[in-house]
């Protein structure tokens, strides 16, 4: 009896650890959700990492983000080198120092993926993303991970997963680590992330 009660008390407790991790993970999501919904607009400053399965070099290239309710995005690189992204509705326009390309995203089914996935990971939004992704949140004192599984074909064909790394303080999105399918895998940093702050026009102007 003794002997039972033992592996009874034993099972009950080792659960304990569990339950309170699923459930501070279950209010992380929804911490992370009511701050993702209230972000109108976000510019901040970030470090991008490339590492390549094949070389034993990394590749970092630096930039300014910006973001705005309504589909509208930045993805500006100024060091090394020069190139943006602009993400204004349904165009988007690519533009370095040679030429400047412009994408009509209805048009490109994966095109169209990578521009979603781009915008709802800087605010945090794919969490609830359930049809594409099988997230699962872990917390610690200074940040939440969320890591995302891709549920779809198309989806899984370009990335082994999606690991998105939110400030606790403030359960803003602070790295994005991108996972792909051949090995490569991109790291990216936010930095001086300031949200819900007016943004010119201009900065998304697709002209």
């Amino acid at each position: 009896m003794k002997k039972l009660f033992l592996l009874l008390a034993l099972a009950v407790a080792s659960h304990f650890p569990a339950v309170a991790q699923q459930g501070a993970a279950e209010l992380a999501r929804k911490e992370i959700n009511q701050t993702a919904s209230r972000i109108k607009s976000l510019q901040c400053d970030f470090v991008q990492t490339k590492h390549l399965k094949m070389l034993s070099d990394k590749f970092v290239s630096r930039g300014r983000m910006y973001y705005q309710q309504g589909n509208k995005l930045r993805w500006e690189y100024t060091a090394p080198y020069t190139y943006t992204f602009v993400l204004d509705g349904t165009k988007v326009v690519l533009r370095n120092a040679q030429r400047r390309d412009v994408i009509d995203v209805n048009r490109n089914k994966m095109f169209r993926e990578i521009v979603r996935i781009m915008m709802n990971s800087v605010v945090g939004k794919c969490l609830s993303d359930d049809k594409s992704f099988k997230t699962s949140i872990a917390v610690s004192s200074t940040e939440y991970v969320a890591t995302m599984l891709p549920l779809r074909k198309d989806l899984s064909q370009m990335f082994q997963k999606i690991v998105l790394r939110f400030n606790r303080k403030q359960a803003v999105v602070s790295q994005v680590e991108l996972y792909e399918k051949n090995g490569d895998k991109t790291i990216i940093e936010l930095k001086n992330v300031k949200t819900n702050v007016p943004l010119p026009a201009s900065v998304f102007s697709v002209r």
